[in-house]
């Protein structure tokens, strides 16, 4: 088992460059060492190999960091100038297309409105597990951040639908409903653009 701990692993380069000599001035003329293996000699060239390495390292960094500041530097200003140059040019282009693809750029793609929402389909009934509850079900509409349900007695009339639930998800439960009574329904979805259609109507008696 060794009973030397050396512990140079855990060094920083000149750290270990600095115990490596101090080693070697220790065991200079050491009367202890009369023949050292390896030599002296080869274990100061190996300290003065990784110096001049680690040297050489540090100034290739410094030089790395000064060229990237270098080049961010420039690119700030190509940024800066070629959006000066679009500006002119969309000065003297306005909206002409023609124009402005002449000089090598792009128009921006006019952004387009938020499309209406088309009515929920298939909006289907089933009974729910307890009294007076009716579960309802959906096609997701694209684009729909919620629906909201109505609810009429039968027969429907155009006032007699009332608000029954909103929903985020496209199926819903309605509850509290009067057992034995047809019930109808209908649902619409809620959107950017606002409220779409009314679903095709889904009746069901109330378990």
């Amino acid at each position: 088992m060794p009973r030397i701990k050396l512990n140079i692993r855990s060094l920083s380069v000149t750290d270990k460059v600095a115990r490596g000599r101090q080693i070697v001035t220790a065991m200079t003329n050491n009367t202890h060492f009369a023949n050292p293996h390896p030599s002296l000699s080869d274990v100061t060239a190996s300290l003065a190999t990784l110096e001049q390495a680690h040297t050489s390292l540090q100034a290739a960094k410094t030089d790395v960091k000064a060229k990237s500041t270098a080049q961010d530097d420039a690119e700030v200003k190509v940024n800066r100038i070629l959006a000066q140059l679009a500006a002119y040019v969309e000065s003297i282009a306005g909206n002409d297309e023609t124009i402005i693809t002449s000089a090598g750029l792009e128009p921006k793609l006019a952004r387009s409105a938020p499309s209406v929402l088309s009515p929920p389909a298939s909006l289907s009934t089933t009974t729910g597990d307890h009294e007076g509850e009716i579960d309802l079900a959906w096609k997701k509409v694209a684009n729909a951040k919620s629906y909201t349900i109505q609810f009429s007695p039968d027969p429907p009339t155009p006032d007699s639908w009332t608000h029954a639930a909103i929903a985020t998800a496209s199926s819903t439960r309605i509850e509290k409903l009067t057992s034995g009574k047809r019930y109808w329904f209908r649902v619409a979805a809620v959107g950017a653009m606002g409220q779409s259609g009314w679903s095709e109507p889904a009746t069901k008696i109330a378990p």
